[in-house]
């Protein structure tokens, strides 16, 4: 006969909603290249909100000398695939998450010291998940909101040019 309790999963694999769970978010957030470059900051990371500020730094700015449009896509793409994760059927190790979409629309320039993304699942589905994100400068002046859509897919390995800085139980974000 055989044993009616599932296998345990592999050992790189974190459980949702467990404070483990969150920390792996937050970890994989952490050791993104990119995300130090931009000096991307977790604010707060909940089934209701993913908050993450940017500093209006030197490396985020464009030639002209304002925020870079790609920069604020970049906290865009975190903020709401961070979101996405926390809410869907994302498993870190068992599933990946993607972006399957994003528009961004660019309302204005960023004034003060940093900006901030709030992201917020509309539809989380078995595979898509839909999130609306909000970019607010230090005044609450809204200067860019993103329509997002993500998908989660089955497991992937890392790119060869990751090397061993990849983890396996980290999201795509």
């Amino acid at each position: 006969m055989a044993d009616p309790t599932p296998p345990a999963p592999p050992s790189h694999v974190v459980q949702r909603n467990t404070p483990e769970f969150a920390e792996a978010l937050r970890n994989a957030f952490k050791e993104t290249p990119l995300h130090k470059l931009l000096d991307l900051e977790f604010i707060q990371i909940d089934d209701e909100m993913i908050i993450i500020e940017m500093p209006v730094a030197q490396n985020a700015l464009n030639s002209g000398g304002n925020l870079h449009g790609g920069a604020i896509a970049t906290l865009i793409d975190v903020a709401a695939g961070t979101a996405a994760a926390h809410n869907s059927s994302f498993v870190p190790g068992e599933n990946t998450i993607v972006t399957a979409d994003m528009h961004v629309r660019y309302l204005g320039r960023a004034k003060g010291s940093k900006v901030r993304a709030e992201a917020q699942v509309m539809r989380a589905g078995r595979q898509l998940v839909v999130v609306e994100c909000r970019v607010n400068d230090e005044d609450g002046r809204m200067i860019a909101f993103a329509d997002f859509a993500s998908m989660v897919v089955p497991y992937r390995d890392p790119l060869p040019i990751a090397g061993g800085d990849a983890k396996p139980e980290s999201p795509d974000l």
